[in-house]
């Protein structure tokens, strides 16, 4: 889809973490800090986040989310919720 891109949400460390990728572009990628919290950020913060940003949801998007670990291979690494989605421009 030409003009959106992916924003993740990603917690490391007690720290959620909201970004929007810009691969290839050479650009620093746009973030996000929500700070030290034991709560995912709701979907009314990561609005205001990304829309502080200069991003907006696409009209289809979703958040998909996938667990990793902090150490590939190793059952007892702690893990990592990585959230993802849909986002274009915020109109100017």
């Amino acid at each position: 889809m030409a003009g959106t891109f992916t924003a993740q949400l990603a917690t490391r460390g007690g720290r959620w973490h909201l970004y929007v990728a810009l691969p290839g572009t050479g650009e620093r990628w746009p973030e996000h800090d929500f700070g030290p919290r034991t709560t995912v950020p709701t979907l009314a913060e990561r609005s205001r986040a990304l829309n502080a940003l200069g991003y907006t949801l696409t009209d289809d998007a979703e958040w998909t989310w996938v667990e990793d670990s902090e150490t590939p291979g190793d059952p007892a690494s702690p893990v990592l919720l990585i959230a993802a989605t849909r986002v274009r421009e915020a109109a100017r």
